[in-house]
């Protein structure tokens, strides 16, 4: 592993303090934020990335879940219905906006090339990263707080599932607002910002004269379904 410099060190601190992440070895916890589009350009393609890591880690984040959602939920519960949410919560669309909200973007190292492409938004990348930096986390502190650590954000993830049914919130809204108004929710593309590689949608959507959003996406359809979730989350608070 490389060495680190002073500002790359107070980086990885600020990024431990906020998360409350109590990581001795910040060697290692820069491997997990190094893509292997850098180590392709830097050093011919050798294994000094978080491939590794995002292996590793990625067997810890489904121990850690499928725990949880053994002991939540009832024998009732068939293992289909587990594997469901399990499936859901640790996939790259779960995953990727939680490593957006903790700053991983910013932390990513990779190749010019990648970067140049809008790597460090790109939901594949920020995903496998996310599951590097628990590889990197378990590695150094042991499973418990690497534990209490997933579940901090895993949990708000499977609770969302367990109250849609695993639907999806344009399902769930068109169906709520049809059993209040007998009408179908509009959807209406604000704006589309950005280059071809790397555009941001930003999409409302009307019920009736009332106008939810707008809400961002990498894609219309991602729009779309946040703007649905911030209008479907509107009309239950008010039942």
């Amino acid at each position: 592993m490389e060495k680190i410099s002073a500002e790359r060190k107070k980086q990885l601190q600020d990024f431990c303090r906020k998360l409350d992440l109590k990581i001795k070895n910040l060697e290692l916890l820069d491997l997990a934020f190094h893509h292997c589009s850098y180590s392709n350009e830097m050093n011919g393609g050798k294994y000094n990335n978080n491939e590794r890591l995002e292996f590793l880690g990625d067997s810890v984040l489904g121990l850690a879940t499928a725990d949880f959602l053994y002991k939540d939920m009832s024998s009732n519960h068939a293992e289909g219905d587990l594997a469901k949410i399990k499936s859901v919560v640790v996939s790259e669309k779960s995953l990727a906006p939680v490593a957006l909200s903790f700053g991983i973007d910013k932390m990513l190292v990779m190749g010019r090339g990648e970067e140049m492409s809008g790597g460090r938004t790109k939901p594949a990348i920020l995903a496998d990263c996310m599951e590097a930096v628990i590889g990197a986390y378990y590695l150094d502190a042991g499973f418990s707080p690497c534990e209490k650590f997933i579940l901090d954000f895993i949990v708000p993830e499977i609770r969302k599932v367990q109250e849609t049914g695993g639907k999806n919130f344009k399902s769930l809204l068109q169906e709520l607002y049809q059993k209040k108004e007998k009408s179908c929710p509009v959807y209406e593309l604000i704006s589309k910002t950005g280059p071809d590689h790397n555009q941001v949608f930003n999409v409302a959507v009307k019920l009736g004269k009332v106008t939810y959003g707008p809400a961002s996406g990498k894609s219309k359809k991602e729009a779309e379904q946040k703007a649905a979730e911030m209008a479907y989350n509107c009309l239950k608070s008010a039942d």
